[in-house]
């Protein structure tokens, strides 16, 4: 027999706790990080072209004084070791520093110094 009153009512609805935010939600802020990250991989690559140019631009500037100062160098050099050639040479009678020592007028000493 039931009890006095009835029974206790059966309680059949689902009781499930809140899952977090709806797909359309999670879709929707996946697409706003995607889009700010595509947005600052833009802004860096022009940020990276415009130092690129700039650095080509200062090698382009760079390149008389650089060539001035190499020359510059190989004078310096060429006339110490023309030196150095009179100061060992100087007891030899009829040595000419800086002559060449073959008596071929084709062969030609190398006159320039070219730097890489």
């Amino acid at each position: 027999m039931p009890p006095p009153g009835g029974f206790e009512a059966v309680r059949y609805k689902r009781n499930l706790p809140f899952r977090g935010p709806s797909g359309l939600v999670i879709l929707g802020g996946v697409t706003a990080v995607c889009a700010y990250g595509f947005y600052r991989v833009g802004k860096g690559n022009l940020e990276k072209r415009e130092l690129q140019r700039e650095k080509v631009w200062s090698r382009i500037h760079l390149v008389p004084l650089l060539l001035a100062e190499g020359d510059r160098d190989a004078y310096r050099r060429q006339q110490a070791s023309l030196a150095r050639e009179r100061e060992i040479m100087k007891d030899v009678p009829g040595w000419e520093a800086g002559k060449s020592v073959y008596n071929n007028p084709n062969h030609r000493s190398a006159e320039t110094i070219v730097v890489i």
